[in-house]
């Protein structure tokens, strides 16, 4: 059985939702992939590009708390970050699910009650 991504210090339910729209299923397929990939593969599923999301995946990663980076590593690590986003477009459907999902226009068939 394969650990899931909520198992990745600092990562919890809804950075595993994320990963699994961005066919991420497990802890070892992002530690294989890395933060950058992982991130990459994250916006191009409609993830919004956040700073903080893209860090905290790092010092998780790393096993380091996420508010352990600081001063010229987070500098470093923004650079890093904006190359990724500048890299990475959201094919266009992802980015309007995305979007549809923000707002609550979508309905999961879980939430629909039988008549």
């Amino acid at each position: 059985m394969s650990d899931p991504v909520s198992s990745i210090r600092n990562l919890g339910p809804a950075f595993e939702q994320a990963c699994a729209r961005a066919g991420i299923h497990s802890a070892q397929e992002l530690r294989e992939l890395g933060a950058d990939a992982a991130y990459a593969k994250l916006l191009v599923a409609g993830t919004k590009p956040h700073f903080i999301g893209y860090y905290v995946l790092v010092m998780g990663l790393q096993g380091r708390p996420w508010n352990d980076c600081k001063g010229d590593e987070k500098k470093a690590l923004r650079q890093r970050f904006d190359t990724i986003k500048s890299g990475t477009k959201a094919a266009p459907e992802s980015q309007m699910v995305s979007d549809l999902d923000a707002i609550g226009v979508r309905v999961a068939a879980h939430d629909l009650k039988q008549i």
